[in-house]
């Protein structure tokens, strides 16, 4: 399979885009700067040579997204999953009385107007029918019955986008198309800290399980763990 992976340069999107080359896939791994960003991306590509394709794209401009999709076409590649993994967590344990609201606007950018981005331009160049998949990295913290308190940012962007992916797999059923919001877990990336109990491979593994449909989803579930479990709306 081809997957487009966004924000693929560390993290879950490096763990993703070297589970999924360890199992033969072709990854068109994104990232905004190609220049100062790619060195492990680069590392992997020379270990599975022709099967990782960086592209230069930044998910808060329209037109990086426009043309990176234009670069897919004008060489006839047709990709079976978009994933859609760059995201910001900021302003981070701040009440809603100290909170900046231009970093709340920042976070929508990023962690839903990104994918409505990706997925507006992408869209056209995925091959349609059952082996084809979307998968919004989400998080527990968009889930309403397990709101708390803070992360504000963070939590009402991903509830938006499992909304998104909610509107997504209606819009896409009759196409065949697998739509999944799934939350990776508390593990060690940058976000989540050294003191998360998972690592980025373990989720990287059952998302990968996941798209692969090596697991049994109910079909009406659009909110699941990484695995395949679903997850409290």
């Amino acid at each position: 399979m081809k997957l487009f992976i966004t924000g693929a340069n560390r993290g879950l999107g490096l763990a993703l885009t070297t589970e999924a080359v360890k199992r033969g896939h072709t990854v068109f791994a994104s990232v905004r700067n190609t220049v100062k960003q790619a060195d492990q991306l680069k590392q992997l590509s020379s270990l599975f040579p022709n099967r990782v394709h960086v592209l230069s794209l930044d998910v808060t401009e329209e037109a990086t997204c426009q043309a990176a999709a234009e670069t897919l076409k004008a060489e006839n590649i047709a990709i079976d999953v978009i994933i859609n993994n760059a995201a910001i967590l900021n302003e981070r344990s701040k009440t809603i009385e100290e909170i900046d609201m231009e970093k709340v606007e920042q976070s929508f950018n990023i962690n839903l107007f990104g994918p409505m981005r990706v997925v507006k331009h992408f869209l056209p160049l995925l091959s349609k029918g059952p082996d084809a998949s979307i998968i919004n990295i989400s998080s527990e913290a968009g889930s309403f019955q397990n709101a708390y308190g803070g992360d504000y940012p963070y939590g009402l962007t991903k509830a938006a986008l499992n909304m998104f992916s909610q509107q997504l797999k209606k819009y896409l059923a009759k196409d065949e198309v697998s739509v999944y919001a799934v939350h990776p877990g508390w593990i060690k990336t940058d976000m989540g800290g050294e003191k998360a109990p998972g690592t980025p491979g373990e989720s990287a593994h059952g998302i990968l399980d996941i798209i692969e449909k090596k697991q049994k989803i109910d079909k009406n579930a659009s909110f699941l763990s990484f695995k395949g479990e679903p997850m409290p709306q």
